[in-house]
C-alpha cells in the first residue's frame, strides 16, 4: 500500500483502543531475559511492558481526550508524550512475576489511550506544530507491543489480534519509511522482529510472516555501514539466520491446521466421552504453565524455541471460536484492520480461557524454582499446573542411571562414617536436566528431586529430555537408622532404598509424560532437535505431521482434501482410546482429573498416539529405549500393543500406504480401510 500523509486519515490507519474488546483481570507476567533484550533497547523505550486499563479506566480516558474542546493546544499533546515515556520509565523496574497488577501497568496503558485519542482527533493541528509520520508510527508500535505484552501476561489472543493490527498499519503505511535519523535502523529492526513474532503466534504464514521477513533482510543490508559503527550487524545477522532456520522448522506444512484447540479439528469439549458420574471427580482445570526448553544450538527466534513455541499454541483455544466451525479454517487467511471480517480473530466468549502461561528461557535454577515457587502460591484452587521441560540431560561423574541404586549400595561398604569433610556432591552422581549452558554446572541443571516439594500442589509434568527415566525412578537420599550403623557396616548389609516421583508426593499425585530415552532414526535423525524440534513435542501439539515425518513423507504431496480425511482419522482413534479410558475401572484418579480438562486431555490422547506408534513401528518395535513412559500407569486396554491401539495406528498407516512400516499382529479383526484413500502417499 501506497504512503499516505498523516494529515489524511484513511481506511488503513489503525483504530483507537477498540471497545469491543474486554480485559480480563492480569493474572501473570512472563520474566524476559537476556536474548530479548535486543528487541527492546529502542531509544526511549525501555525493557518494560505497560498493562491495559480496565473497560472503566479506558472510558474516563476517552472522556478525557474528547473533553478537551477548543481549549486544547499542541503543547497537552507534547507533555503528555513526555509523560507516557516516563509512564514507560517507571515500569521498567516492576516485578514480572505475579498475578497483582502494579499500577504503573493500568496509568501506562491509559496514557497512551489518551495520547492515541489526541492525535486522531486534532491530527491538522498537531501537523502545523510539528507531528511528523516516524512520530506517529512510533506511537502506534509502542501501542502494539502494550497489547502484545497484555498478551503474555493474560494469554487472552484478542490481545494478539489487536497488536497485529496496529503493527500492520505501521508497516502498511510505512510510518518509519522516510524517518531518516530519526528512527535508527536498530530501532527499525526491532519493530519488524516484534511484528514478526505476533504474525508467527497468529499464523500468518502466506502474506504477512514472508514479507515482514524480507523487509528485514533488505532492512539489514541497507543498513550495514551504521549497524556495523553501532557494533550491531552481526547480532542482527545471526537474527536473521535464526529466523530462516525457525521459518523452515515451522514450514506450511506443519500449518495445515492451527496448534491451537480449534473446533474445525478438535471435538468441542461438550461432546468429549466422560467418567460415569460414580468415580468422584474434583474437577480440576489447568490453569498456568511454565515452559522451559533450551538445546545446544536449538532453532529458535528470540527467547522462543521451537519446541515452547509449539507447545504454547498447543495450550490455547483457537481465536476464530465458533467462527471456524461455521466457515471452516483458513490457513491462509491475513485479514487485516481493512478486511470486514476482522472480529472473527477475537475470542470466543464462550471458550474457557487459555491458561497463564510462563517462558523461561536460559534461566538459572534458582530463577527457575522461583518462579515455580511463585505460581504455585498463586495457582488457584481446583486448578493444575503444567510444567514443560525440553532440554538434554547428562549423568553425573558418578553414572546415575537405572542401576544406581545397586552401584550406590555395592560401594556404600566404602563410606568412611568417621570422616566429615563428605566431598561427594548430588551433581556428580544424580542426573539433571540443562537450562543453559554447562559451565555454571548446578546453577543451571534441575535435578528430579527439586520438584518433589510442589507436588503439594496439582503438576501435569511433560519432560522432554534423555534423562527423563530420572524423573520416572529418583534416587532417594540415603535412608539411615543410625542406631544400626555400627552393624549395618559391620555386616555389610547397609542398603539404599529408591523412590519415584510418583508415590513421593507431598499432597497431589503428579501426573508425567516422558520421552523416549532416545530417539527414533527413521523421519527424525540424531540431529532432529537442532533442525526441526523435539520428535516428542511434535507428536503432542502437531501428531499427524510427526506421524508422516516418521514414515518418511515430508508433507509435500498431501493436498487440503486428503489432510482433513487424515485428521478425521486420527480424530476417531483418539476418541476411540478416550472412550478406553473413561470406562476402564483401572483408571488412576489423577488420569479422570486430566480428562476432564480438553487441552490436557488432547495431550495424554496424543501421547498414547505417540507411544503405540513407536511400540509398533519397526525401526523401534520392543526397543525400550524409544518408548515413552508415564505415571502414573494408564490402563491395559490403551496400551500401546493392544488390539485398540494396533487396529487404531492401522487406521492411520492404511492411509497413508505404510501398513508395512509397522508390525501387526496377524491374527485379528481390523477395521475397514478406505482402498481408495491408502494411496494418498507412497
Amino acid at each position: 500500500m501506497s504512503s499516505t500523509g498523516v494529515g489524511h486519515k484513511t481506511s488503513a490507519e489503525p483504530p483507537a483502543f477498540p471497545a469491543h474488546v474486554k480485559y480480563s483481570p492480569p493474572r501473570r507476567t512472563i520474566p524476559r531475559n537476556c536474548e530479548s533484550r535486543r528487541l527492546s533497547r529502542d531509544e526511549g523505550e525501555t525493557k518494560g511492558i505497560a498493562m491495559a486499563s480496565s473497560p472503566q479506566q479506558q472510558g474516563q480516558a476517552q472522556g478525557g481526550g474528547q473533553g478537551s474542546g477548543s481549549s486544547w493546544s499542541p503543547e497537552q499533546f507534547w507533555s503528555l508524550l513526555d509523560k507516557a515515556d516516563r509512564r514507560f520509565a517507571r515500569v521498567r523496574d516492576l516485578p514480572l512475576v505475579g498475578r497483582q497488577e502494579p499500577d504503573a501497568f493500568a496509568k501506562a496503558f491509559r496514557i497512551y489511550t489518551q495520547l492515541w485519542r489526541m492525535q486522531q482527533e486534532h491530527r491538522h493541528r498537531l501537523l502545523e506544530a510539528g507531528l511528523r509520520r516516524w512520530q506517529v508510527g512510533e506511537i502506534a508500535a509502542r501501542i502494539a507491543h502494550l497489547y502484545y505484552t497484555q498478551y503474555q501476561r493474560t494469554a487472552d489472543t484478542a490481545l494478539l489480534s489487536e497488536a497485529f493490527v496496529f503493527y500492520h498499519a505501521v508497516l502498511d503505511r510505512a510510518y518509519f519509511h522516510d524517518a531518516g535519523d530519526h528512527v535508527a535502523p536498530g530501532k527499525h529492526l526491532r519493530f519488524l522482529a516484534r511484528f514478526l513474532l505476533v504474525a508467527l503466534l497468529l499464523a500468518r504464514r502466506a502474506i504477512t510472516v514472508p514479507r515482514v521477513t524480507a523487509d528485514i533482510r533488505s532492512l539489514l543490508d541497507e543498513s550495514k555501514k551504521a549497524l556495523q559503527v553501532e557494533a550491531e550487524y552481526k547480532e542482527w545477522k545471526h537474527v536473521v539466520q535464526e529466523i530462516g532456520r525457525f521459518l523452515r522448522a515451522d514450514s506450511a506444512f506443519m500449518n495445515m491446521r492451527p496448534l491451537r484447540y480449534s473446533y474445525a479439528f478438535d471435538p468441542p469439549p461438550d461432546t468429549l466421552p466422560t467418567v460415569p458420574p460414580t468415580i468422584k471427580k474434583r474437577g480440576l482445570g489447568l490453569s498456568d504453565a511454565i515452559l522451559c526448553s533450551y538445546y545446544h544450538n536449538e532453532v529458535k527466534f528470540t527467547d522462543i524455541t521451537i519446541d515452547v513455541f509449539r507447545m504454547l499454541q498447543c495450550l490455547e483455544w483457537e481465536p476464530c471460536g465458533s467462527f471456524a466451525l461455521n466457515n471452516g479454517y483458513n490457513a491462509h487467511d491475513e485479514s487485516g484492520q481493512n478486511h470486514p471480517n476482522l472480529l472473527k480473530d477475537l475470542r470466543d466468549a464462550a471458550l474457557p480461557p487459555n491458561p497463564l502461561k510462563t517462558i523461561l528461557y536460559r534461566p538459572s535454577a534458582t530463577h527457575f524454582l522461583t518462579v515455580l515457587a511463585t505460581k504455585c502460591e498463586e495457582l488457584p484452587p481446583n486448578s493444575m499446573m503444567l510444567i514443560y521441560l525440553s532440554a538434554a540431560g547428562e549423568v553425573g561423574s558418578s553414572g546415575f542411571g537405572p542401576e544406581a541404586s545397586e552401584k550406590i549400595a555395592n560401594n556404600f561398604s566404602k563410606f568412611d562414617i568417621s570422616n566429615t569433610n563428605r566431598t561427594g556432591s548430588r551433581v556428580d552422581d544424580e542426573p539433571g536436566i540443562w537450562l543453559g549452558c554447562r559451565e555454571t554446572e548446578g546453577s543451571n541443571c534441575i535435578y528430579p528431586c527439586d520438584l518433589i516439594p510442589f507436588t503439594r500442589r496439582s503438576l501435569f509434568l511433560v519432560i522432554d529430555s534423555s534423562l527423563s527415566y530420572a524423573f520416572k525412578a529418583v534416587k532417594a537420599e540415603l535412608l539411615i537408622d543410625w542406631s544400626l550403623v555400627h552393624a549395618s557396616l559391620g555386616s555389610g548389609n547397609l542398603t539404599v532404598r529408591s523412590k519415584s516421583i510418583h508415590g513421593a508426593e507431598r499432597g497431589e499425585t503428579a501426573a508425567m509424560l516422558l520421552s523416549p530415552v532416545s530417539r527414533s532414526s527413521a523421519g527424525f535423525g540424531g540431529d532432529s532437535t537442532r533442525q526441526s524440534g523435539s520428535q516428542f513435542t511434535m507428536f503432542l501439539t502437531a501428531p499427524l505431521q510427526a506421524f508422516c515425518f516418521l514414515i518418511g513423507n515430508n508433507g509435500m504431496d498431501i493436498d487440503r482434501d486428503a489432510y482433513n480425511k487424515a485428521e478425521e482419522l486420527l480424530s476417531l482413534s483418539l476418541n476411540e482410546w478416550a472412550t478406553a479410558l473413561v470406562s476402564s475401572s483401572t483408571l488412576h484418579p489423577v488420569w479422570v482429573e486430566v480428562l476432564g480438562d480438553p487441552l490436557l486431555r488432547r495431550l495424554l490422547l496424543r501421547f498414547i498416539f505417540y507411544r503405540a506408534t513407536h511400540s509398533l513401528f519397526k525401526p523401534t518395535n520392543h526397543m525400550a529405549e524409544f518408548l515413552p513412559s508415564c505415571e502414573p500407569p494408564l490402563p491395559e486396554s490403551v496400551d500401546a500393543e493392544s488390539m485398540l491401539s494396533q487396529s487404531c495406528i492401522m487406521r492411520i498407516a492404511s492411509f497413508f500406504g505404510a501398513v508395512n512400516q509397522f508390525s501387526f499382529a496377524e491374527l485379528t479383526t481390523w477395521p475397514d480401510a478406505d482402498t481408495e484413500e491408502s494411496a494418498v502417499c507412497p
